[in-house]
């Protein structure tokens, strides 16, 4: 293989970046957690992660600075990272797609064993799948980026929040009969049970209708991370310090109006999908600029972070091993047993080993197990991963 052909060097790295990517994977996990412990996230409509009753003040913390807002932090980057790859390979010379198309596949399959083997609420897949579509993208001029994830972002989410007003006093709140097969299979069941779930959960959770929404969700935002690429926006963060600031104010604004705003409501559930898609992708650019600006300032107290997000798809990975040992039956049976800060604390207690594992990896490897794995058969090379002495 032409050694130009091979993925950035570490010293390329943009350190805050990574930081904002292991600060992506913590957030994922406070957000996984709840549908670790329990089926009411998907069985229930989202109303009350841990049955029924009014949900607490846990579950608004969530909501308002977690959910919906991490998968779009981590959308984000991974548009982000993309856009970096693209101009690596073109500036060499190379044609981007075949070896990115590579990069997708390998993605899928690693999504398809996620998803089916350990946990149906895997978001690979559908990285995958929507990854595909932003390489039609890729020689695009940038004022089309914005009108594809301006339109992709609005119209949808605008005209679904009228059908659910127009349906608002019809919409069944709680799948019974899903949220007891759930407590069978994951709660007591065999690993066939867990399998069968898996398969189960996942199908009801990715119908045509749910993947036209997760299209219409993560394009835009993998389009808007392209477009920060392009502007260097985030890599020079010196000459563009008023640009940033701006940014994050707009973004915060934004950030309060639709993710904290409908509880002024009562938090309607048919304002659910204003607050995940525009609050979401809103309190994700408000958190990347945040990360970056911060960590202009106070390195120290980011690097941490930036340890987990060098190799964030091994981390999250075994974040969902930890979930699936923890609470299903063919662990320690913990599922439906912890109380919201019983569950959240969890995330508390893994996250700071992960960034003791990933900085004791990281002293002696260049990239994460699966990360080494994945850019080697992207880049069809067996990639040096092991530091020199």
């Amino acid at each position: 293989m032409d050694q130009s052909i091979a993925p950035l060097q570490e010293k390329q790295r943009l350190i805050w970046i990574d930081a904002a990517r292991g600060f992506a994977v913590f957030g994922i996990f406070i957000v996984n957690l709840p549908t670790f412990n329990g089926p009411y996230f998907l069985y229930g409509n989202g109303m009350n992660y841990w049955g029924e009753g009014e949900p607490g003040i846990w579950q608004a913390i969530i909501d308002i600075f977690f959910q919906a807002s991490f998968y779009s932090l981590f959308s984000f980057l991974f548009g982000f990272g993309m856009q970096i790859i693209f101009e690596n390979l073109r500036n060499k010379g190379i044609s981007p797609r075949k070896t990115m198309a590579r990069r997708q596949v390998l993605l899928l399959v690693v999504g398809i064993v996620h998803a089916f083997i350990i946990w149906y609420g895997d978001i690979l897949i559908s990285y995958s799948i929507v990854g595909f579509l932003l390489l039609l993208f890729m020689y695009r001029k940038n004022i089309t980026l914005v009108v594809w994830s301006i339109c992709l972002l609005f119209i949808p989410a605008l005209l679904l929040t009228g059908l659910l007003y127009l349906a608002r006093d019809y919409m069944t709140l709680v799948n019974a009969a899903a949220i007891e097969a759930s407590y069978q299979s994951f709660g007591a069941g065999s690993w066939n049970d867990i399998f069968r779930q898996n398969l189960t959960n996942w199908l009801y959770s990715n119908d045509i209708f749910n993947l036209l929404f997760t299209v219409a969700n993560l394009l835009p935002i993998f389009l808007i991370g392209v477009i920060f690429a392009r502007k260097k926006w985030l890599h020079d963060l010196q000459a563009h310090h008023h640009t940033l600031r701006t940014i994050w104010v707009l973004s915060f604004v934004l950030f309060i109006v639709f993710k904290a705003g409908p509880y002024l409501m009562g938090n309607p559930l048919w304002l659910s999908i204003m607050q995940d898609t525009l609050g979401g992708t809103s309190s994700a650019i408000f958190y990347v600029v945040s990360i970056s600006l911060i960590y202009k300032k106070i390195p120290s107290i980011l690097d941490k972070f930036a340890y987990v997000g060098k190799m964030a798809l091994s981390n999250y990975l075994f974040q969902s091993v930890i979930g699936v040992l923890l609470f299903y039956s063919i662990g320690f049976g913990l599922y439906g047993d912890l109380n919201p800060f019983q569950t959240i604390l969890v995330a508390f207690i893994v996250f700071p080993v992960q960034i003791v594992l990933s900085y004791l990896w990281l002293k002696k490897f260049k990239r994460g197990p699966l990360e080494w794995v994945w850019r080697s058969l992207t880049y069809r090379s067996n990639l040096a991963n092991k530091r020199k002495v």
